[in-house]
């Protein structure tokens, strides 16, 4: 698809008959992503991404979202293709501004999100020669390929479409993920004949092994309290979870499979899926399936969290058969296919336990009242969101933080696969950005977004974009002054030493201010009704300063992922 290294000056302009339109490749890699239906693209503009974002520009038919930086554009592109379910792009300059983007690439590929990053390039004469050259990066190619599922260089002008399809291709097919591309500036001035097809290439769905498949559907038919865990690769089924649950199937999630069913129906664990009285539940079970999910340590104790017996897997990706957890039989397919396929044949064929549902119930009940006690004064505050985001369909973004940790990652109820996104990867800093994301993906809801003061200060230039944008986003600051999850893990386990974990806060108000961003405080826990129904039912950017120092700790403290005793 490429073509061999070119050791020549930049190529010159493809010849056309004058009855064919002659454009840049810069122009070409535009019109590439209008037919790929992207209507947003997120990134910092530079000299060698102009020709692309000039393009973007002149054309007028795509959003650019001018960030500031190339950490926090990667971070919007994500959430945004999270929440529409498509391809996100974000569009970097090369050297010290892709390198910008390594961590938002890896919260990415940590997730599974189908995200294309087109980066630039320095010139083709000049590039990979170790010259010093301006704004050139060492070997930025395999940069880019450590931190992608696969990462594309465009060596001419007539290259550039051949890899961008295989390259959004690639980005969406399962199991997703990152890829980049990078273009030299001299390849994006080019010019060559305008293709007459643009479309991108069809995403082929994994065939199902029905053989394995019929196996698979053969066992589960004799469980009686068979339960389903859901991975962020199950959240295009939600119909074909839908009809197993219908057949008896009890539901828990990983954090990144939630509302895949909604987290309110009486057959839903929702991710309360470690505690001690789930691990009990778990062990009058008689079957898990996993979908889309790799288990990942965080989620299961570190892997010592006493799964139901026998455990079967469904999964795109081949490798992860027995990673992590062995597994008792394992089919590779896509979620929704595979899943379509099993309900069609335990239909008729299944006999529940009629004490299942309300044992689920009692465990969901129990894990529950658990968060509740550990929230103390704040118990409020999640019941004016699970109220408020009742009223007013919403978008629940959070960022790494102790509030997220203990409550944030399964109290407030989802409905659906796509309400809610997060920092999987644990990076702190990535809530603003994912937030404006996720709010110009779905701007008919409003998007409530948590962060801790701490996280907040790290891309806090990004509310400048924010308020740019005029994105209908309230960001609630659980502002302890410092980083509250630090210190609870000294108390915890270095003696109570604090080191480095108080820091400079601002004075939000006048902060906020100065950006022309909607300020809120709340001091005590009886503001929180009447301050969250205020935020849900204005529009636009809004800061809520929720003051932790004031409101008091929670009623237990924090202290890392949990560990079996």
């Amino acid at each position: 698809m490429t073509a061999t290294h070119p050791d020549i000056p930049a190529a010159a302009a493809t010849g056309t008959s004058a009855a064919t339109e002659s454009i840049t490749a810069g122009e070409l890699t535009a019109r590439f992503l209008e037919a790929a239906g992207v209507d947003t693209v997120f990134g910092v503009i530079s000299i060698h991404n102009m020709p692309i974002l000039d393009a973007i520009a002149q054309r007028g038919r795509i959003r650019f979202v001018a960030a500031r930086s190339e950490q926090g554009a990667a971070n919007m592109a994500d959430a945004n293709a999270r929440v529409r379910g498509g391809l996100g792009v974000v569009i970097s300059s090369t050297g010290t501004a892709a390198g910008n983007t390594c961590g938002s690439m890896v919260e990415a590929f940590t997730a599974g999100t189908p995200l294309l990053h087109i980066t630039g390039q320095i010139e083709r004469p000049w590039l990979d020669r170790g010259w010093g050259y301006i704004h050139e990066a060492r070997d930025q190619l395999a940069m880019m390929s450590a931190v992608s599922k696969r990462a594309y260089r465009v060596w001419s002008a007539d290259a550039t479409l051949g890899i961008l399809r295989e390259a959004s291709r690639t980005a969406l097919s399962s199991p997703s993920g990152p890829v980049a591309v990078e273009i030299p500036i001299d390849v994006q001035q080019s010019t060559l004949a305008c293709p007459r097809e643009l479309a991108p290439l069809p995403i082929a769905s994994l065939p199902v092994d029905e053989a394995s498949l019929d196996r698979l559907a053969e066992a589960l038919s004799r469980a009686r309290r068979p339960l389903l865990w859901l991975g962020g690769g199950a959240r295009a089924a939600e119909r074909e979870v839908a009809a197993l649950v219908a057949l008896g199937f009890g539901v828990v999630t990983s954090v990144q499979g939630r509302g895949i069913i909604d987290e309110r129906h009486p057959m839903s664990l929702g991710a309360y899926n470690l505690y001690p009285e789930v691990e009990q539940f778990y062990g009058r079970c008689d079957a898990m399936l996993v979908v889309g999910s790799q288990l990942r340590s965080n989620e299961t104790l570190r892997y010592a969290l006493k799964l139901p017996r026998p455990l079967y897997r469904i999964d795109a990706d081949a490798s992860r058969d027995a990673r992590s957890y062995p597994s008792d039989g394992f089919v590779t397919g896509d979620a929704a296919l595979t899943l379509a396929g099993l309900a069609s044949r335990l239909r008729g064929r299944m006999q529940i336990d009629p004490a299942f549902a309300a044992d689920l119930a009692t465990t969901r009940g129990a894990a529950t009242a658990r968060i509740e006690a550990m929230l103390g004064p704040y118990r409020g505050l999640v019941d004016a969101l699970n109220r408020a985001s009742a009223a007013r369909p919403c978008l629940w973004v959070r960022d790494v933080t102790v509030s997220n940790s203990t409550w944030g990652n399964r109290a407030v109820m989802l409905r659906g696969p796509r309400e809610g996104v997060h920092a999987m990867g644990g990076g702190i800093g990535m809530g603003i950005q994912m937030a404006l994301g996720a709010a110009l993906a779905a701007p008919e809801r409003k998007t409530l977004c948590l962060s801790g003061d701490g996280g907040l200060m790290v891309n806090v230039g990004e509310l400048a974009t924010l308020v740019q944008e005029k994105a209908d986003v309230t960001l609630f600051v659980m502002n302890d002054r410092g980083y509250g999850v630090i210190r609870n893990i000294q108390d915890a386990q270095y003696g109570g030493r604090r080191h480095y974990v108080d820091l400079h806060t601002p004075q939000f108000e006048t902060f906020a201010a100065a950006l022309g961003l909607g300020y809120r405080r709340i001091s005590r826990s009886d503001e929180f009704d009447t301050v969250v129904g205020e935020a849900i039912s204005q529009r636009g950017p809004l800061l809520v300063e929720v003051d932790m120092t004031a409101i008091g700790p929670y009623a237990s403290a924090f202290a890392g992922p949990p560990l079996k005793p």
